[in-house]
């Protein structure tokens, strides 16, 4: 700001001794259009102390040095006595053309350079934006007084299969501490704060932080009753984003979902690891938008010879078609391939070395529940229980997505949504190769319908939308990790459906209201007659800033 002020005066003073020296006695026709400009010059002095860029003491020693300079250099030049003073005559047109110039220069330096702003800030804070959420939330599980307890899952587990590994949890001293039959209250609570950096027009990044754990990626709910401890934030966004063209995005870190999707095979909280190249090349009229996204993303590093490196790699393809009535139509074609995800048998510790044990173990700290697991140490011989739980199946699912926004009675809108996914790599036969397990049930498709009424995105006061939506999604459909949290709560295995209804009570505030009601497929303890089905209430309360 100091430098910015010095140039500021520097400019002024130029534009006050032109007018002092050409204010000196002239022809008589030019002393009005002369007093303009010397009016102007002072007038706009007056301005910049009033915006406080110098002070009035500044102002004044800045005109009296002017005044100082004009009378010397007249006095240099003036004409010896009798010499015949000539005044080159500068037209009128000329003379405003001067001034306007003037003008424009100076002001267009002040606020290219912010001088001439208050309480002006550093040109980089214009590149950040913040952004952020807080919502509190009461939820109620109503679990189904037919469900199968806990000790049934263990005693089915004796067959080193199951659907529900986290079921089996528990101690000597308490058995199994899963819930299946009694009803909870939660009071719980987000928050999430994001800051994106534009550093130059290619290049740009993102931070956001969210309450939560480090233990489930698909949820970021922080619940309440800690013995008023205080609460973790998480690192749950950072990446680095690359677009030289409109048509060509590079994104790399820990980045928001690039995919064209819903909740059915990805939860709408989960973000990735890896890098991900989105191409949309502009066709025809523009009216027809295509889209090409491929992406890479490790899911546990390489660390021989205890484990190897799982990873998912993508592609879709789609386009979006931009209608008449500003409705448009969305679809999406997309293919995940997980490598190295499918459980294999381990051999027995307690005879022979085996590098990288318990290698081929889908962990608790990813499933949540629905995949057909199965022991991969189940053959041990030292007397041991067995630890580790691996996928049964091998996972490559193709997922097709379709969206429709008809926006004929806009503002109001009526969104139309079909997901269907269906795992190509599931065969029972090369389960029972790899595995020995000999399966009869369990599903390897799903789909998912969706309806909403009313705004697509709540601002405004009194912006609503009701929604309703069915799904059925297979036990081994898709990895269940990384599948909706609150639906079934969360896993594959379930259908049912889910009613919701949101209400702006102000600008960027809203209350949210949902129904979900999820039972099994197919049995979770593989045993025919066992059931699971949970009904989940949400009140919400939102605030977005």
């Amino acid at each position: 700001m100091k430098s910015n002020s010095k140039h500021a005066c520097r400019v002024i003073v130029g534009l006050l001794f032109t007018s002092l020296v050409i204010g000196q006695p002239v022809r008589a026709d030019d002393r009005e259009s002369l007093e303009a400009l010397r009016e102007t010059t002072l007038n706009l002095i007056d301005a910049l102390v009033e915006q406080k860029v110098f002070s009035r003491e500044q102002a004044e020693a800045m005109v009296k040095a002017a005044q100082v300079k004009a009378a010397k250099t007249v006095a240099a030049e003036k004409p010896k006595a009798g010499a015949p003073v000539r005044v080159q005559y500068v037209p009128e047109t000329v003379k405003n053309e001067i001034r306007d110039q003037l003008k424009q220069e100076v002001l267009a330096q002040a606020k290219a350079e912010r001088w001439a702003e208050p309480n002006a800030v550093p040109s980089w804070l214009d590149r950040i934006m913040w952004e952020g959420d807080l919502r509190l939330r009461y939820q109620m599980n109503q679990f189904d007084p037919n469900n199968a307890p806990p000790i049934d899952y263990i005693f089915a587990a004796d067959s080193g299969t199951t659907r529900a590994a986290n079921f089996l949890t528990g101690t000597l001293q308490t058995g199994p501490t899963a819930n299946t039959t009694n009803d909870q209250d939660l009071y719980r609570l987000r928050a999430r704060l994001g800051m994106l950096a534009r550093i130059s027009d290619d290049w740009s990044a993102g931070v956001r932080l969210t309450t939560g754990n480090d233990t489930d990626r698909v949820s970021t709910n922080q619940t309440l009753g800690t013995n008023f401890n205080k609460y973790t934030l998480y690192v749950d966004r950072a990446y680095i984003r690359y677009q030289p063209a409109d048509w060509l995005t590079i994104i790399g870190g820990r980045i928001p979902n690039p995919f064209f999707s819903t909740d059915l095979v990805w939860d709408e909280d989960l973000n990735f690891d890896g890098i991900a190249a989105t191409f949309k090349p502009a066709i025809g009229d523009g009216s027809i938008k295509p889209f090409l996204t491929i992406g890479a993303f490790p899911i546990t590093a390489d660390n021989p010879p205890n484990s190897s490196t799982r990873w998912l790699s993508a592609v879709q393809a789609g386009a979006k078609w931009d209608m008449t009535h500003k409705s448009s139509l969305t679809v999406g074609a997309a293919l995940y391939d997980y490598n190295n995800m499918g459980g294999q048998p381990d051999g027995d510790p307690g005879i022979d070395l085996v590098p990288g044990f318990g290698q081929y173990g889908y962990g608790n700290s990813l499933r949540q529940k629905g995949n057909t697991l199965f022991l991969t140490d189940f053959d041990r011989t030292d007397g041991e229980a067995p630890q580790y739980w691996g996928l049964a199946s091998k996972f490559r699912p193709l997922n097709l997505t379709a969206m429709v926004d008809l926006a004929h009675f806009d503002p109001v809108h009526v969104i139309l949504t079909a997901d269907y996914v269906k795992n190509t790599a599931y065969s029972r036969s090369e389960i029972k190769r790899r595995t020995g397990i000999a399966l009869t049930d369990g599903k390897d498709y799903g789909y998912l319908y969706k309806v909403a009424v009313g705004m697509p995105k709540l601002e405004k006061r009194h912006d609503w939308q009701a929604t309703f939506s069915y799904r059925f999604l297979g036990s081994d459909a898709t990895i269940d990790g990384f599948t909706d949290s609150d639906f079934g709560l969360g896993g594959t295995n379930m259908k049912g459906y889910t009613l919701g209804l949101s209400y702006a009570v102000d600008q960027n505030a809203w209350l949210n209201l949902r129904w979900l009601s999820a039972e099994s497929i197919d049995s979770f303890s593989l045993v025919p007659s066992q059931r699971y089905a949970v009904d989940v209430l949400q009140a919400d309360v939102n605030v977005r800033f």
